[in-house]
């Protein structure tokens, strides 16, 4: 699995010299853009009407958190015309609703108003299978065989393309890995992911999440890990803006960054022996 950490503008970052002091360069800063993260999980056996939208911006590399979006207009709207609010809590740029519907195979579209711009994404709620209740635990795997790996399953349903992101979070890293499967060469099989790390011990807790996406969304994903230079290849591309499937309908090019995704989600806790 590759670490896919929220890179959005990629710059050239920091050297050491032989004496192993660390020269901060000068970078220009590009104007900021707006940033959505509209992503709509609906956990397997729970209602999912509670849901959030978060707006904030671009802002310079060395900045250790991203400016939040306060004043918009969010709502998004199902396949029978109802609207669904996202109200902000004061000054968080977080827009929470509390009475969203999930549908399965239902087509949503986000609207988002903000200083005269208008901002709007189609995305339709994609199923996922849920993850078998058995995970394997290998004390010796990994590249070398030293590592602690768990294997989890789940399986592919036969009956339509599938694509998917999975999220393995554990105590030693702060951000989750994460990595997007399809089904092309795989359709109908009882799928397998794997997960290692040379820090694990017993006791240890592993939050695994499976997220069944769409083909776009898994495209989407899949650019970004390789523009953020984590798909693991020895050959890095040229880093490059990776954009959604948000448009701007007033502006075509103050574009935004970010995702407007809707996906069921399947949570599975697990504990290193």
């Amino acid at each position: 699995m590759k670490l896919l950490r929220k890179i959005l503008i990629l710059s050239v970052g920091l050297f050491l010299t032989g004496c192993e002091d660390v020269i901060t360069v000068d970078l220009d800063t590009a104007a900021p853009r707006l940033v959505i993260d509209a992503s709509i999980d609906w956990v397997k056996n729970t209602p999912g009407n509670e849901q959030k939208i978060v707006l904030s911006t671009t802002t310079g590399y060395y900045s250790p958190e991203f400016p939040t979006v306060s004043g918009a207009v969010v709502t998004v709207t199902n396949a029978s015309n109802m609207v669904f609010t996202f109200v902000e809590t004061p000054g968080t740029g977080q827009y929470i609703c509390s009475n969203f519907l999930p549908v399965i195979g239902e087509t949503y579209n986000l609207k988002i108003v903000l200083n005269g711009q208008t901002y709007t994404a189609s995305e339709t709620l994609t199923p996922v299978p849920k993850i078998e209740e058995n995970v394997d635990q290998n004390d010796k795997g990994g590249d070398t065989g030293d590592e602690i790996e768990i294997t989890f399953y789940y399986k592919d349903d036969a009956g339509q393309a599938n694509a998917y992101l999975n999220s393995v979070t554990q105590p030693y890293t702060p951000f989750p890995e994460l990595e997007v499967e399809d089904d092309e060469h795989t359709n109908g099989n009882m799928m397998q992911e794997s997960y290692s790390s040379e820090d694990l011990k017993a006791g240890d807790q592993i939050d695994i999440r499976l997220y069944g996406i769409s083909k776009s969304y898994y495209n989407y994903m899949y650019r970004l890990i390789v523009a953020s230079g984590n798909d693991g290849s020895p050959f890095p591309t040229i880093p490059s803006a990776v954009r959604g499937n948000i448009v701007n309908q007033t502006d075509g090019k103050n574009y935004a960054f970010g995702y407007f995704r809707l996906a069921e989600m399947d949570i599975k806790n697990y504990t290193v022996k």
